[in-house]
């Protein structure tokens, strides 16, 4: 069966199953302790998806890749760096959560239906269609885990020098 005829009520379940996914996940990240592992683990296990172009099929116009990062970065990025707060706690640094995120998620999920219909009427094959959303989400990914790096490095307790001599 081709991508192009999964029925719509399909793609919606699975797009809002990848959002209660997610929310699952910010729940239980805001109760644990925020590593830089934690902070740089995404952005690098997401990236092993650019290996998708070296399928022809999947490939875009470099136009279209530095936009689609561009939107990502640049505006989808914002609320949920604004809704990521890091804070410390003793010695430890945790997420604070944020009634406004889920919000700000199903916001998104909008966003991307919106969005993957415009784009779908541009006469795109899937296989780009999917390599456009990709590169969005790593543009989105990349600046706000870097902007919850930089917060972290702020905020992480500073080891203690050892006593010198005897």
């Amino acid at each position: 069966m081709a991508l192009d005829h999964l029925p719509r009520l399909l793609v919606v379940a699975i797009t809002l199953a990848g959002a209660g996914v997610m929310l699952a996940w910010r729940m239980r990240e805001s109760r644990r302790p925020v590593t830089a592992r934690a902070i740089l683990a995404p952005p690098l296990g997401m990236a092993t998806g650019f290996f998708m172009f070296l399928a022809p099929a999947a490939r875009i116009p470099w136009a279209w890749a530095l936009a689609a990062f561009a939107v990502g970065a640049l505006v989808l990025a914002i609320p949920l760096s604004r809704t990521s707060r890091l804070a410390r706690v003793g010695d430890t640094v945790v997420m604070q959560r944020s009634r406004a995120f889920l919000w700000i998620l199903l916001g998104l999920v909008v966003v991307r239906f919106v969005a993957r219909e415009w784009v779908e009427q541009q006469q795109v094959t899937t296989l780009q269609t999917g390599a456009v959303f990709f590169v969005l989400a790593f543009g989105m990914i990349v600046r706000w885990r870097a902007q919850m790096y930089l917060a972290y490095l702020r905020l992480r307790p500073v080891p203690q020098e050892a006593p010198h001599g005897r």
